[in-house]
């Protein structure tokens, strides 16, 4: 068994149909959505968590100034509070600070150089007396916390903080994190590459080997089971239906030759002399049929022979059928021994017998075969240690000269075997000499 080798699995011309890289494009698909919804959903969370925390952080730092106003507001100590807004101006991102009395007046304020101008801040409405709100927009954060003094609600300190070093530290975390996933997606392009070429690998085998069966038509190559899973067990049926198909194919090949055989053997019988082996009438007919349509068409002179047997009636009458057999089997041994391998010799029935003489270089060419012919008949011949009194008569016609077409020559050689027979026997004549006597 023939063991299929390892493949390429880009094969040439085809790399736009791999199935490794439409899976590794589909796997990284999916594996890039996925990152992309988990980039986007721990960027989201990030963002709120580390709002929640800058709020948090503002809330307690806004109570903790909170505490520290509350004696400056009840004793109206207006420079004081100022100085100490300015102590807590060194939070930073920190764009204003407002304490506003518990009637609403406007006690301390401090802003930042350069901040965006904001209106005046007034206490929400719904602003509880003992617990603080904080406020969110898109660049900025407010925290309205009550000024308490032993108890008692004295005002309120209202904290605004920019949000822009958030953005900038979520943005760098978000330029690294995309970053790395860029990363992460490369080298799982890789890694899948390679894993599903070994994966896959099973299945390209099979489908190269498919792809050579095609065109070879060998089905005595077998696939490699690699593992026993669910490929490995296609690759054994699929070696299973080869071999399958490998017998059935062996066993139409010798069908196939029996039935060639057979037909070859038909064909032998149907064109053949079953006595002499020679060609028989039928194949005499087509045959003189081709020649004629040839020399006809390459302008060559072509001859026909009608050749019969002299004194074959005594041979069969004195010696029996047996004898008369085998008396013809010589004879068709010996004319056969002097006719050109381009020339048919065939057996028309009885003592009768033709030959077609194709392509001559002149007429004079078939007489020197003709006399030829007589000679090798004439000699002595012993059958069973008893001479034969066995002679040939020869009528040759040509064409074109004497006929144009089959019928016509072969009674134009017919009557000048006639003629030949008048003259003796044991010798030839031709067409032309017929027609004279």
């Amino acid at each position: 068994m023939t063991e299929f080798p390892a493949v390429d699995l880009k094969p040439p011309g085809a790399a736009g149909d791999s199935l490794v890289r439409r899976l590794t494009r589909l796997n990284l698909l999916v594996l890039t959505a996925t990152m992309l919804l988990t980039f986007a959903l721990v960027g989201t969370a990030t963002w709120f968590v580390a709002r929640d925390r800058q709020m948090q952080s503002a809330e307690l730092s806004a109570q903790l100034l909170a505490n520290s106003v509350a004696p400056m507001l009840v004793f109206v100590d207006a420079d004081a509070a100022h100085s100490e807004l300015q102590s807590f101006s060194r939070r930073s991102d920190l764009l204003e600070v407002q304490v506003h009395t518990s009637k609403g007046a406007l006690f301390a304020h401090w802003d930042a150089a350069g901040a965006a101008p904001h209106g005046p801040l007034a206490p929400p409405p719904q602003l509880p007396r003992h617990d603080s709100v904080t406020t969110t927009s898109a660049q900025a954060l407010e925290v309205w916390v009550p000024v308490r003094l032993k108890g008692e609600h004295v005002g309120v300190l209202v904290v605004r903080e920019s949000l822009q070093s958030l953005h900038r530290a979520v943005l760098l975390l978000s330029g690294v994190a995309a970053a790395l996933i860029a990363l992460a997606i490369w080298a799982a392009a890789r890694g899948l590459r390679a894993v599903q070429r070994s994966a896959l690998a099973p299945l390209v085998e099979l489908s190269d080997l498919a792809e050579r069966m095609s065109r070879e038509h060998n089905y005595s190559r077998r696939a490699k089971v690699h593992r026993r899973d669910e490929v490995g067990r296609l690759t054994e049926r699929f070696n299973d239906m080869l071999k399958r198909i490998e017998i059935w194919q062996a066993d139409l090949h010798q069908q196939l030759e029996q039935e060639q055989e057979a037909g070859q053997h038909l064909h032998r019988l149907a064109h053949c002399d079953s006595l002499t082996g020679l060609p028989n009438r039928l194949f005499f007919q087509g045959e003189l049929q081709r020649h004629l349509a040839h020399s006809a068409h390459a302008a060559e002179l072509m001859a026909l022979m009608f050749i019969d047997l002299d004194n074959f009636k005594t041979v069969n009458d004195e010696h029996g059928h047996d004898t008369g057999d085998a008396v013809l089997c010589e004879v068709a041994r010996r004319m056969a021994g002097v006719v050109r391998a381009r020339d048919v010799l065939c057996r028309l029935g009885g003592d009768e017998f033709a030959l077609i003489l194709p392509a001559l270089p002149d007429q004079a060419a078939a007489e020197q075969l003709a006399r030829r012919l007589i000679e090798a008949v004439r000699a002595p011949l012993r059958v069973d240690g008893r001479l034969m009194p066995i002679g040939a008569t020869v009528g040759l016609a040509f064409f074109p000269l004497d006929a144009g077409d089959p019928g016509a020559l072969l009674n134009a050689s017919d009557r000048a075997m006639y003629a030949a027979k008048r003259a003796g026997k044991n010798t030839y004549r031709r067409a032309r000499d017929a027609q004279a006597d």
